[in-house]
């Protein structure tokens, strides 16, 4: 048979292949360049952009915990005027799809950066992050469903040229409430999952590890909840409302991709696993490629929700 066909859509942006790389691992492209080849990625995700520059939480804010990791990096970023004027033209030299991923404390700042972002010509979609568990005010879009429509809402009256693509998160009673929520405020794809909240404590010392007493859990110990919310989603909402998911949460090699396409993602992204091997994307990319020669798959369109019930 011929190459198989490994391109996608997200809305109006069209993606050579499925694999792309998670908000926050690995900057804004350069810091992760002289790894690996950025060109051969179906699409790269800069780290999260604010209206002003912010810091992030005092350390420490990583820990390593069995099977992933914990996070309270809390957003640290350059903020929009030097996005604009220094990342944003860096990106758009690594040769693919780029999105960026934007936070805010309000809608009138999340507008604000969306519709800044949805002007430079070399960005081709926002990833709305409304679900980061390391900011105080990081959940709040997040977990009301009224408040995440009317932010994706108005920011849907900006983004008119690239793809929007709404960040879930797993810290909520019924992830389907909030698929809907942002699929009614005009999101043209979903992201999931964000971290869970998760905590490590000190026993010598008595204190939680993290300076921010909590942190995001990532890494292959959240898989299997990863896989069960993405095709929760899809069955539920995503498939009959025709909204395409990029589903994340541990993925470290082909076969955890395959699992995801199966459950109902249409790409995946590749976050914690960069940590210890910054060319896990092109490895994935490679094995998915050659799993669907062999198993006579024309397009990797064919496997999403693809599962023997």
């Amino acid at each position: 048979m011929s190459a198989p066909d490994l391109s996608i859509r997200l809305g109006p942006a069209e993606i050579k292949n499925p694999v792309m790389t998670a908000s926050g691992t690995c900057g804004y492209g350069p810091e992760y360049g002289p790894y690996t080849d950025l060109s051969m990625l179906g699409a790269f995700t800069t780290k999260s952009v604010t209206l002003k520059p912010r810091k992030g939480n005092a350390p420490q804010r990583i820990v390593e915990t069995p099977g992933g990791m914990l996070n309270a990096i809390g957003l640290a970023n350059v903020g929009i005027d030097e996005f604009e004027r220094v990342k944003a033209p860096e990106a758009a030299k690594i040769g693919t799809t780029i999105f960026a991923n934007v936070a805010g404390h309000s809608i009138q700042e999340y507008v604000a950066v969306c519709e800044r972002i949805d002007a430079i010509d070399a960005i081709s979609g926002i990833e709305l992050n409304v679900s980061c568990p390391n900011v105080s005010d990081g959940l709040t879009f997040g977990t009301d469903a009224r408040l995440l429509a009317e932010v994706t809402a108005e920011c849907r009256k900006v983004i008119k040229r690239g793809a929007l693509i709404v960040k879930l998160s797993p810290n909520v009673t019924d992830i389907t409430e909030m698929a809907r929520a942002a699929i009614d405020g005009g999101a043209d794809a979903l992201s999931m999952i964000n971290t869970l909240l998760g905590m490590k404590i000190d026993i010598n010392k008595r204190r939680p590890v993290i300076a921010n007493r909590t942190g995001g859990l990532s890494g292959p110990c959240i898989r299997p909840v990863a896989i069960h919310l993405v095709n929760k989603v899809y069955n539920n909402v995503a498939k009959t409302a025709g909204i395409p998911i990029v589903g994340m949460g541990g993925i470290t090699n082909w076969q955890d991709a395959i699992e995801f396409f199966l459950a109902g993602a249409t790409a995946v992204s590749v976050g914690t696993a960069l940590f210890t091997h910054p060319d896990a994307p092109m490895r994935i990319i490679a094995g998915i490629e050659d799993f669907l020669r062999k198993n006579g798959v024309a397009s990797v369109r064919d496997l999403v929700g693809a599962l023997n019930e």
